[in-house]
């Protein structure tokens, strides 16, 4: 295959990465017959080395947007076990993504729930005496009626806090779905992202998930989930990010009001 620029000059940088490509994919597929048989082992490496993409029937995707892909693993061994690749739709995995959005979406959900019960009493609940410090006249010291007054110490606050207060306020509904989606795209592409056909384990030792995470290298935090996400790296089951995208795009949609409160709890 050649092609040629526009000053008639061969592109032999993308000849030689196709080249490169196939080369590549054509050691990985034939694994099972440069590899010795008979070794129970060597059949393992060769199941694992293989890979399908699982097929998926993606709904409503935009013209002239790539579907994602990524792959599905599982937990039968230590070491990654890639199984197949699975395409996730682009506007819920592959949306743009918006930093002031993620910003709003989590100082929402920091703020909504937090309640502030600081109370200053006012003038006529400070256990102090009604009478004047000082005669009115006479001293040469400016006049006043009360020590309940702002201007001594112990004195009333001004307009303080009338506790208790919340900070609830509801972000609005476009911006929690399209955060929602921008989250899940970073995620995504910062290789955060990982998903597993099924939460079955060969063993019942809870010990088995801290060292697949340390062999795996996915960080001091990992959020193994069903719904949604909240950790540095997140690991969804594929029924799980089926859902996710069914409901995200019933939002992003829907013709009709939102109604009043989102799907999800968190992020």
């Amino acid at each position: 295959m050649s092609l040629l620029s526009r000053t008639g000059t061969p592109l032999l940088s993308f000849t030689r990465s196709l080249r490169f490509f196939k080369s590549k994919t054509d050691k990985t597929l034939n694994v099972a017959s440069a590899s010795p048989t008979g070794s129970q082992s060597n059949e393992t490496s060769v199941e694992n080395t293989k890979s399908v993409i699982a097929p998926r029937i993606l709904d409503r995707v935009p013209p002239f947007m790539i579907p994602r892909q990524v792959w599905l693993e599982n937990f039968n061994t230590m070491e990654t076990n890639r199984i197949g690749i699975v395409d996730l739709h682009p506007e819920v995995f592959g949306a743009r993504p918006k930093l002031h959005l993620i910003y709003e979406n989590l100082k929402w959900q920091v703020k909504y729930r937090q309640v502030n019960f600081a109370y200053m009493p006012a003038k006529h609940e400070i256990p102090r005496s009604t009478r004047k410090p000082w005669p009115q006249k006479g001293t040469g010291r400016a006049r006043h009626g009360t020590r309940r007054s702002p201007l001594f110490i112990g004195g009333v606050k001004i307009h303080g806090p009338k506790g208790p207060e919340t900070h609830f306020y509801m972000l609005p509904h476009a911006k929690r779905v399209a955060g929602l989606c921008c989250t899940l795209s970073v995620k995504l592409a910062q290789d955060d992202l990982h998903i597993i056909d099924n939460l079955d384990i060969p063993t019942n030792d809870p010990q088995y998930i801290l060292d697949l995470i340390k062999t795996r290298k996915w960080g001091p935090s990992v959020l193994i989930v069903d719904i949604m996400l909240k950790y540095n790296t997140l690991v969804l089951t594929l029924a799980a990010a089926e859902k996710i995208e069914e409901k995200l795009l019933k939002q992003l949609y829907s013709p009709a009001p939102h109604p009043g409160k989102l799907f999800v709890s968190s992020v």
